[in-house]
């Protein structure tokens, strides 16, 4: 994979000096398109053989190109607040908007190689490093990233060469770093599971492109040439025509009842068992949160349901029995211009909390499976891949130690028509009744079945769903502090 890359190409400075202002002026031209259109991020992973010209290149692109369109991130040791969260958080949070390019140094592949040259982790390990890599770049992708993946490459005498001149010259010696010396003893290994790296993780929507690193000039005019061409071709690309895809619902039954139809609403609290029912469960949680164990993990409890099932009952009865320092809600609306400008599950990523905190989405993650769905706010081809999207997601979430819960609170059409009217009347209560509120229950078949659909899709062992049966609001209140602190429990113990 490596041979073409070691054979010593070169450039003549005539050459050089004759392409670079037709290059410089190109790629000018498409990085101010990409700004005009703003219709995709540029993203440009550098890896590759120390001493081969990463920085040099990244470096002389800014002086070829606008530099205040471009963020470079390094993302070298991780920092208390990087290591309190999972590990792709401090890689969804530098994502560059549409129009504008951002470059990574030590992504999440110089992280697996790492871990994996100096024995961290095993090739199982590493396998299921490059499988999350692989689905993040093709969640990306899909949402329209132009993801450029570089690595700058030296043979083995090439990179001893330039350790012994550096060495030698006492002008330029400074610029051997420790990770010079420490690469020039793992090589062969380096390479060996660099070569399994690219071979694994080059698709046809996010390729890697080997560089020869031994020319400064031959090296300069490659990469520039690699960006001119993806970004153009990107650029003329106006197509979103996608193939149909399968929207049929997991459960392949179109009449009888549906999962929400199967719940028991009739279930229910006197005011007395309510009283000391929610007494102990919120004494219960208020306890579990100041337990030491529950510091190195956080905590998320998504809440989604039906208009005006409870939610904002229900949450007030978890936060009741908390400090306030304790807690944060999350309340999710129609996205902003700048979430707009990111691939859809970064604003979520980003409020993802660290170890140690508690947070609560009031609405979520689900908005893409659920109202996105039905109000067509998105393509088929975006919902359906976003199932996945989120196993994923949640599954990082886990295994990084959170404590995820998640609930739907369900009422059934009478119930709801009957607390849209008493809203209505009331004028503490009337700001939560709005004209989108009837009109999604004009469509309550259509979510039912998007309802159905999500929680097959997406209650899963790690993150499954608890389903709230809400026509009475105390039964639901006490149902979702006993299910949180059950959950806590279990992760404590």
């Amino acid at each position: 994979m490596f041979e073409s890359a070691e054979i010593g190409h070169a450039i003549d400075r005539s050459t050089y000096d004759a392409e670079v202002p037709a290059l410089r002026e190109a790629l000018l031209d498409a990085q101010y398109r990409l700004k005009e259109q703003a219709r995709f991020p540029v993203l440009i992973l550098i890896n590759g053989i120390e001493g081969a010209g990463k920085g040099e290149t990244v470096k002389l692109l800014s002086e070829w190109m606008d530099p205040r369109l471009i963020r470079v991130e390094s993302f070298d040791m991780r920092s208390d607040e990087e290591l309190a969260h999972p590990p792709s958080w401090r890689y969804w949070r530098k994502l560059p908007p549409k129009g504008r390019m951002g470059v990574f140094f030590g992504n999440w592949y110089s992280q697996m190689l790492q871990d994996r040259v100096h024995g961290k982790i095993k090739d199982k390990e590493l396998e299921l490093a490059l499988g999350r890599a692989e689905r993040m770049e093709r969640m990306l992708c899909d949402e329209g990233t132009l993801i450029f993946k570089l690595w700058f490459h030296l043979s083995k005498q090439q990179m001893k060469a330039r350790l012994q001149t550096l060495k030698a010259d006492p002008l330029h010696s400074w610029r051997i770093s420790p990770l010079d010396w420490q690469q020039s003893k793992t090589y062969d290994k380096f390479v060996r599971h660099g070569e399994h790296v690219l071979r694994r993780s080059s698709r046809e929507y996010a390729p890697w492109y080997v560089i020869d690193g031994s020319d400064e000039r031959y090296r300069s005019l490659t990469v520039g040439r690699i960006l001119l061409e993806g970004m153009q071709a990107a650029l003329a690309d106006n197509s979103s025509v996608a193939p149909a895809p399968h929207a049929a619902p997991m459960e392949a039954s179109f009449e009888g009842p549906n999962l929400l139809d199967r719940l028991d609403l009739s279930q229910s609290l006197s005011k007395e068992a309510y009283k000391q029912q929610l007494i102990e469960e919120q004494a219960r949680l208020s306890r579990l949160f100041r337990d030491p164990r529950l510091r190195e993990r956080a905590v998320v409890a998504v809440f989604e349901g039906h208009d005006a099932a409870g939610k904002g009952g229900a949450i007030r009865r978890v936060t009741g029995a908390l400090d306030p320092r304790m807690y944060r809600i999350v309340p999710v609306s129609a996205p902003s211009e700048d979430e707009r400008a990111q691939p859809w599950l970064w604003r979520f990523w980003r409020n993802v909390p660290e170890r140690g905190n508690f947070t609560i989405f009031d609405r979520s993650w689900y908005g893409r499976v659920l109202v996105e769905r039905v109000e067509g706010f998105c393509s088929p081809a975006d919902w359906l891949r976003a199932y996945d999207e989120i196993n994923d997601f949640e599954e990082q979430l886990v295994d990084a130690g959170v404590v995820l819960v998640k609930f739907w609170l369900s009422i059934d059409p009478d119930e709801q028509l009957a607390r849209f009217k008493a809203r209505e009347t009331n004028p503490l209560k009337r700001f939560k009744i709005t004209e989108e509120d009837w009109r999604n229950r004009e469509k309550l078949g259509e979510y039912s079945m998007a309802v159905s659909d999500m929680v097959d899709r997406t209650s899963t062992e790690i993150a499954h769903w608890t389903m709230v049966e809400a026509n009475d609001k105390r039964f639901a209140r006490v149902k979702v502090l006993r299910t949180l602190n059950e959950a806590l429990e279990r992760a404590i113990e």
